[in-house]
């Protein structure tokens, strides 16, 4: 019998999603409290690299999300101009039965989840989140939001990078900008752009798109940050940005005209120290530990975390410290480490190094991404 019988996940994301699906398949009784009015997703498009598509398929939505999606195994480097410098084969850390990456809009990886979650047997409530917790001993007390009461044998903090639940449980780690901001579009796929393609140099550190779907991509630049407040007109700045490119990039600027579909976003990070919980509070994804995208894995960690926490609380037979020291044990370093690898590629573009080890450490990060958490 597993060590929990219900619990309430606190973010209906990414991470919150994937774990209420594995614990309600398993027979636990699972609420999620989700703070958005319904199922959303911030965002124009997301990068699945094949270790987040493994756990994908251990959810059983791998055929959908490959429905939805567009697949592919390169990189391309190239030249502000668009010449083409270098065609990359892409690791496929998911193992060879997976693609190297999965392009795809965002809303719709959040709408797969979400059905998954109602299928597994979960149940949402929007509009709510955690306003008070209180451990007591063997179960925990729950104040939501909206002034209901529950009282759960487990509470899992999955509220993204601002979480609600991370001061509630004494732990009051902010998340830090980086100084590098992204600006995001939505938009149609030029005939061509079968994969990846990015660009170091020209006006912006980088310019790189990605494929999403038969006919959608999502296109960014990524620049020094500036304050939010300042952004102004959103077509007009990332059409001027989009200025210095070319090849694909000179359909993609025509088609930057609609300020709905641009995101612009600071990068932040953010890494608790361990252990992740206190008491029967635990926290994973967003809300425990956070990473600039030069990388591509935070959609990955934060299944990664799901997988393993829904792992080890179904293997035990009583929920105490040594279930969340194994967690930490097999989560902590691994994402400390893509962390400070995504810190590091970021930290090269703000200050250059003539002999960055910029291959070593994509060699290293994919290596380590192959192995199973």
């Amino acid at each position: 019998m597993p060590a929990v019988g219900n619990a309430l996940v606190v973010g209906g994301g990414t991470a919150g999603s994937a774990l209420a699906i594995l614990l309600a398949r398993a027979g636990v009784t699972v609420d999620i409290a989700e703070i958005q009015p319904g199922t959303t997703s911030l965002g124009s498009g997301i990068t699945l690299q094949g270790n987040a598509l493994r756990v994908l398929r251990d959810l059983g939505v791998w055929d959908r999300v490959a429905a939805a999606g567009f697949a592919f195994d390169s990189v391309g480097l190239r030249a502000p101009d668009g010449t083409l410098l270098a065609e990359v084969p892409d690791a496929r850390t998911g193992g060879p039965g997976l693609p190297a990456t999965v392009g795809m809009n965002r809303p719709e990886l959040a709408a797969i989840l979400a059905d998954a979650v109602r299928e597994a047997g979960a149940r949402t409530r929007f509009g709510v989140t955690a306003e008070a917790l209180t451990d007591a001993g063997d179960q925990v007390e729950v104040r939501l939001s909206d002034g209901t009461t529950g009282t759960y044998d487990l509470v899992v903090g999955a509220d993204g990078i601002r979480s609600a639940v991370r001061p509630l449980i004494g732990i009051e780690v902010a998340p830090r900008p980086t100084g590098m901001g992204i600006w995001r579009v939505h938009t149609r796929r030029p005939a061509g752009v079968e994969r990846t393609d990015l660009v170091y140099g020209g006006p912006c550190f980088i310019a790189g798109y990605c494929p999403t779907g038969p006919d959608s991509m999502y296109a960014y630049l990524v620049e020094k940050a500036r304050p939010r407040e300042t952004v102004g007109d959103k077509v007009a700045h990332m059409r001027e940005l989009a200025e210095g490119y070319g090849g694909a990039w000179t359909e993609i600027r025509e088609d930057i005209t609609d300020p709905d579909r641009i995101n612009y976003t600071w990068f932040e990070s953010l890494l608790v120290d361990r252990p992740w919980n206190r008491g029967r509070v635990v926290l994973v994804g967003d809300a425990a530990h956070a990473c600039p995208p030069t990388l591509a894995q935070g959609a990955a960690q934060c299944l990664e975390d799901a997988a393993v926490l829904a792992e080890l609380l179904l293997a035990a037979d009583e929920l105490g410290q040594p279930v969340f020291e194994a967690f930490m044990n097999r989560r902590h370093d691994r994402v400390k480490a893509v962390v400070e690898a995504s810190l590091q590629l970021a930290d090269w573009q703000l200050n250059p190094v003539p002999d960055a080890d910029l291959p070593g450490l994509m060699a290293r990060m994919s290596a380590l991404m192959t192995e199973r958490p």
